[in-house]
């Protein structure tokens, strides 16, 4: 146990029931029933707004740097507008609204107006509409989907997308900077639209089976697939999340948040959890890059949120600044109850850090959480419930959620895929029967591709480990199944600070090889070099070297076998990028997206290329046993 006391949070899980069917399947489960939930999402945004009218639910800054509130009131009225306006299109799941923008005050607005309709939305993600000029994945989301209207809340910085990949017989609404050579609605038509009890009655009429929202896959290897989310998966799985933390119920919770509304942990949990309990959302207008890590943490400077959510990369960022920053400590942790990540594992220094901050400030930690979902289970799945916790902890399954573990792979190689079956399960993918089949086993448990092992086989009630995706894995060309998820955690806890990622290689290969994505900024600080010095240069410093060197000698030792054992390392330079499609909006790098984008370094890696600067540990290289 630790010498330092937690901040209070109360969780509420009980323990769990695990049976073992004859085949040896073992199926887990919360004894802790799931409470029931609304039938729609959106009747909460009219309960908030007549109790609370002038509570803010949504806020954003403005070109002048204030923040530009909407009250729960003001969301109330606009969603029915909206709602009434969309009604009159005659738009449905068939003909659904697609959302390009990225989070915003008027993107909001819209979706609640959907809601209010009961017409599916789907955010799509504006990378597709800005970063890929192919537009390839945008054409592939719209021809799926077949809009009857598409949204874009700034019609200058989306108008070649809409030009070039909406058909010109789909309605496009912006909230400024009409299309020229186009014909553009404007949000404020709808906006002005009168409601009537129609939409009351098209509200009244949705139910748990009725589609609220799209949320595409990200299409790492593939065109993205559009998942099914509706009211039941997405109003149960709230109530899932709030029975394991009860405390959300206690107060209106305060968010300040960057995470994409797209994605299922952005726009399903922590926009759902704001209005499911009349909560604020503060949109953060940064991410964690070098520069969106400036707004994330000026933002933080001014707003004290009660729960903290980020991915591993911008924990690393925040734990940082707090160690320097008197005024984001005290911002930070005013009311902060808990922390939680998630996309990624955090690393253990970095979660050691963060608690030392907050001991140093506050005299006590905060609990840290997590948990394992995706976009099929709304997102969660399992949750963390106890307060001393260390990295790579998960949880265990949410009341309403029935786990199945099912052996993959065998001997050393051998690992559990949790299988999820429960009400926050999606049906399956819109207008994709093939692919909605094969996702789910004969039980109907949808099939997640996710290892899970037992924290402590002899206690199962406390929960699970994440060990790695059943799909990353790979074998050496001796036969041997490398376990990617362990090893890339293993290896940044080794490199930390100076290694921000990494990618495993070696499959078909005789050894373990890894491509480190360096930390510019902690090399930079490592060797002195100043901002204006070209990164190559910095990483080419002996010091840097050094470091680099040593850790590749020191993985190579802490190895148990060819299956643990990294035999030779190079950096990925340039960085993996977010417009290739090698970095997810979340930040956390897409594995196979890059080795099959860099093929040609990993070849290089394995053959010695003279071009790329390949570190071998020091004791095969004075063998002579290096290739």
């Amino acid at each position: 146990m630790s010498e330092h006391a937690y901040r209070r949070v109360n969780f509420g899980v009980g323990p769990l029931e695990v049976t073992e069917t004859p085949d040896g399947t073992l199926r887990v489960r919360s004894t802790t029933p799931l409470a029931p939930y609304p039938e729609r999402v959106i009747d909460r945004l009219f309960a908030h707004a007549a109790a609370a009218p002038e509570r803010t639910l949504v806020a954003r800054r403005g070109p002048d740097g204030q923040w530009q509130h909407v009250t729960y009131a003001q969301a109330a009225a606009a969603a029915r507008s909206i709602g009434e306006a969309l009604l009159a299109r005659g738009l449905s799941a068939e003909r659904p609204v697609a959302i390009l923008s990225g989070n915003s005050l008027q993107h909001a607005l819209v979706a609640l107006g959907c809601m209010c309709a009961g017409v599916p939305y789907a955010p799509v993600s504006p990378a597709y509409s800005l970063l890929d000029k192919s537009y390839g994945k945008l054409r592939h989301i719209l021809a799926m989907l077949t809009p009857g209207l598409v949204f874009a809340d700034d019609g200058a910085r989306f108008a070649p997308a809409l030009r070039d990949a909406v058909a010109a017989d789909i309605e496009v609404v912006v909230s400024d900077a009409p299309l020229a050579g186009r014909k553009t609605t404007s949000l404020d038509e709808l906006l002005a639209t009168v409601p009537t009890d129609a939409v009351d009655r098209a509200r009244a009429a949705t139910g748990p089976d009725t589609i609220v929202k799209f949320l595409c896959t990200s299409g790492s290897t593939k065109m993205p697939k559009a998942v099914i989310n509706t009211n039941r998966m997405w109003s149960s799985n709230l109530v899932m999340e709030t029975a394991a933390w009860p405390f959300l119920a206690e107060e209106p919770p305060v968010f300040i948040d960057w995470l994409p509304w797209h994605h299922t942990f952005g726009g399903n949990q922590n926009f759902g959890l704001t209005l499911f309990h009349g909560g604020s959302l503060y949109i953060d207008d940064g991410k964690p890059t070098t520069d969106g890590m400036a707004t994330t943490l000026a933002n933080l400077r001014e707003i004290s949120p009660t729960v903290y959510f980020n991915v591993p990369k911008g924990w690393e960022e925040i734990a940082r600044a707090l160690e320097h920053d008197a005024g984001l400590r005290e911002t930070f942790y005013h009311r902060l109850r808990m922390q939680f990540y998630a996309g990624a594992a955090l690393e253990q220094p970095v979660w050691d850090r963060l608690h030392a901050n907050a001991v140093a400030h506050c005299g006590e930690r905060i609990v840290m959480n997590t948990g394992l979902g995706m976009t099929e289970t709304a997102p969660s799945a399992l949750m963390i419930v106890e307060t001393e916790v260390m990295a790579g902890q998960i949880g265990v399954p949410l009341p309403g959620m029935e786990l199945k573990l099912v052996a993959v792979g065998d001997g050393s190689s051998r690992k559990l895929e949790v299988r999820y079956r429960g009400p926050n399960v999606t049906p399956g993918y819109w207008r994709a029967p093939q692919q909605s089949a094969e996702a789910f086993d004969e039980d109907h448990f949808f099939c997640s591709g996710d290892a899970v092992r037992w924290l402590d086989p002899a206690n199962p009630d406390r929960g699970f480990v994440f060990d790695g995706r059943v799909a990353e894995d790979f074998k050496l060309n001796t036969g041997t199944w490398v376990s990617v998820g362990p090893l890339r955690q293993r290896v940044i806890a080794a490199g930390s600070p100076y290694v921000g990622d990494v990618v495993v290689t070696g499959h078909d290969r005789h050894e373990i090889g890894v491509l480190l994505v360096p930390n510019l900024a902690a090399c930079r600080q490592l060797c002195g070099a100043f901002a204006d010095v070209p990164a190559a240069q910095v990483y080419a410093h002996p010091e840097v070297v050094a470091i680099f060197a040593a850790l590749v000698d020191e993985l190579y030792a802490g190895g148990t076998g060819s299956a643990s054992r990294v035999a030779r390392a190079a950096l990925l330079d340039p960085p993996p990028s977010l417009a290739s499609g090698e970095v997810t909006d979340k930040g956390s790098i897409n594995q196979r997206v890059v080795l099959a984008q860099r093929a040609a370094t990993v070849d290089a890696l394995y053959r010695g290329d003279p071009t790329l600067t390949v570190w071998v540990p020091r004791s095969v290289a004075a063998a002579g046993n290096s290739h």
